[in-house]
């Protein structure tokens, strides 16, 4: 499997705000939208990237999967998430658009 690009990565952290700033400062990425997730009370913060089919390669990895299959999330995309436990103590939500494929 040959991933082509990461759509956004969810990523847990104590502050958001400064992890906005570590992400663009650090890592050059732009955080185009913040959305409060009434139901779960956190805010997300996203980072445009992309993902292919990485879910089913993340398990042949070893990593430990919240989700076995993609599901429907945020904006219409398809997402699962990494469990924190495999990913350095970071919740990772892959995602992609459906309309992308």
């Amino acid at each position: 499997m040959e991933i082509s690009h990461i759509e956004h990565i969810g990523i847990a952290v104590p502050d958001l705000a400064e992890a906005i700033k570590y992400y663009e400062n650090a890592l050059g990425l732009k955080c185009y939208k913040q959305e409060v997730v009434e139901d779960q009370k956190v805010t997300t913060a996203f980072f445009k990237v992309g993902v292919a089919n990485a879910l089913q390669e993340a398990e042949e990895k070893g990593i430990r999967l919240i989700d076995k299959a993609p599901r429907n999330g945020a904006d219409g995309l398809h997402i699962a998430f990494l469990h924190p436990k495999s990913t350095e103590a970071v919740l990772t939500e892959l995602c992609e658009d459906p309309s992308n494929k």
